[in-house]
């Protein structure tokens, strides 16, 4: 890895948060081959909170989802600009694999990957109207799953949209969804509000 004067590092910094906002101090550091006080220095004299801010931040944009509710959504959503494109994470645990080929189960990495193209819907309810998929390889009990999804085309009320699930850089489901939004009709909106 390069050794950076002060100056470029910290443009780089501010590039590589703003394309991730998850990456921690340590992970930071790894890459910068400097320690974590002085990223953690770096990072006040930019003015960039800590991670746990940053997630917070990220948390507060994806609560407004429009076709979703929050608790909807399979995964933890990590990015969401609505429209264009949005991540999610997924932790494989017990409850999600087969017992004996201790592998996930489909439904899981689909339900991931649609409630992802349903949150980049730009309207408050969003049909799926088709979908192709693949699924590429099993995902294992312990693998971290990140969904990647983003809006190929658009045309009035339907949405073209690819989402590529991965453990780390392996591919192991992709697919197009066709996607269509609407309005919610008057009364239903009124009812959610009331809630």
């Amino acid at each position: 890895m390069p050794r950076y004067r002060k100056s470029e590092r910290l443009e780089k910094l501010k590039g590589l948060i703003a394309e991730n906002p998850f990456l921690t101090d340590k992970e930071l550091a790894e890459h910068f081959v400097v320690s974590v006080p002085t990223i953690r220095l770096d990072r006040a004299e930019l003015g960039i909170p800590e991670l746990r801010e940053r997630t917070l931040a990220v948390a507060s944009e994806a609560s407004t989802l429009k076709a979703l509710g929050q608790q909807e959504i399979v995964g933890d959503l990590r990015e969401l600009l609505i429209g264009v494109r949005g991540r999610s994470e997924l932790y494989i645990d017990e409850k999600m694999v087969l017992e004996k080929a201790q592998v996930a189960r489909g439904h899981h990495l689909f339900g991931q990957a649609n409630s992802l193209a349903v949150a980049l819907v730009d309207a408050e309810i969003a049909l799926t109207g088709s979908v192709e998929i693949k699924f590429l390889r099993p995902v294992r009990l312990g693998e971290r799953v990140v969904a990647e999804g983003s809006v190929l085309k658009r045309r009035e009320d339907k949405y073209w949209i690819e989402v590529i699930s991965k453990v780390q850089d392996e591919e192991v489901l992709w697919g197009h969804w066709t996607m269509f939004g609407f309005s919610a009709p008057p009364g239903l909106v009124a009812e959610e509000d009331e809630r």
